[in-house]
């Protein structure tokens, strides 16, 4: 039997960063099953063209990873596309206010900045993980403003529960540097105030997603300790891995 394969990058007229993250190999020789489980930038900017696009996706559920100031400036995905739409809020310390030293090294400063998303937003990333968790729920976009960190950090941490090797979830983190560059010519022009002065803020370096899961680990014991430290139990991850990744 041929595997199933798809495009992991979709185009989106006006979404940047939207791909899947289905395709990587898993827990016992098992595949992350594709058109499940999605990763974007914010979805307030689909337009008409788009929708057909998202329409044939059949996405039933939208993880929208924003604090509520965020979601009141920008918008949320519009109803019309019709997906149950969760603000799932992943808190934590604001990066403008988190100096970033040149003799720092980048990676770590952002690895620390994912720690803190693990911390203080628990809530949001337990919430989240119970959903995807759920195959009534599925296929579901998650998606933060970028598509990047908040987004990525959940991505991450499900991929490792479904047994994706920490090379692999960094290479998929990593996907999001090119992505940016529309995304950034895009803020440029409508939204500047994000972009200048936080250009660090902007890349997507391997190394940052390595850092954080190695500190996670060092933290909590393990991706799985830390998921059933939050709320997750036996059954929530028993479900996440029967319907996201392929059969034996």
């Amino acid at each position: 039997m041929v595997a199933e394969s798809f495009s992991r990058n979709l185009p989106f007229a006006k979404a940047y960063n939207f791909r899947d993250v289905g395709g990587y190999a898993g827990l016992d020789g098992r595949t992350v099953r594709w058109r499940r489980l999605f990763r974007a930038d914010s979805l307030h900017r689909l337009n008409e063209a788009d929708a057909e696009a998202f329409a044939a996706l059949g996405v039933r559920t939208v993880i929208d990873l924003r604090r509520p100031f965020e979601v009141e400036k920008f918008g949320r995905v519009a109803e019309e596309h019709g997906a149950d739409y969760r603000n799932l809020v992943v808190h934590h310390v604001d990066w403008e206010a988190v100096e970033h030293p040149e003799d720092i090294v980048h990676e770590r400063w952002l690895a620390d900045r994912y720690l803190n998303f693990a911390e203080d937003g628990h809530e949001g990333i337990a919430g989240s993980l119970r959903l995807i968790a759920d195959p009534q729920a599925a296929p579901v976009v998650v998606h933060c403003m970028a598509g990047k960190d908040r987004t990525g950090t959940v991505c991450a941490l499900t991929l490792s529960l479904l047994g994706v090797a920490d090379e692999v979830i960094a290479a998929d983190y990593a996907l999001t540097t090119e992505a940016m560059r529309p995304l950034t010519k895009y803020l440029l022009e409508h939204n500047p105030e994000a972009v200048l002065g936080n250009e660090h803020m902007f890349d997507s370096p391997p190394e940052a997603m390595l850092m954080f899961l190695d500190d996670l680990r060092r933290l909590h014991g393990s991706v799985e300790a830390y998921a059933k430290e939050i709320g997750l139990t036996d059954d929530d991850l028993t479900s996440m891995r029967a319907h996201l990744l392929t059969e034996s």
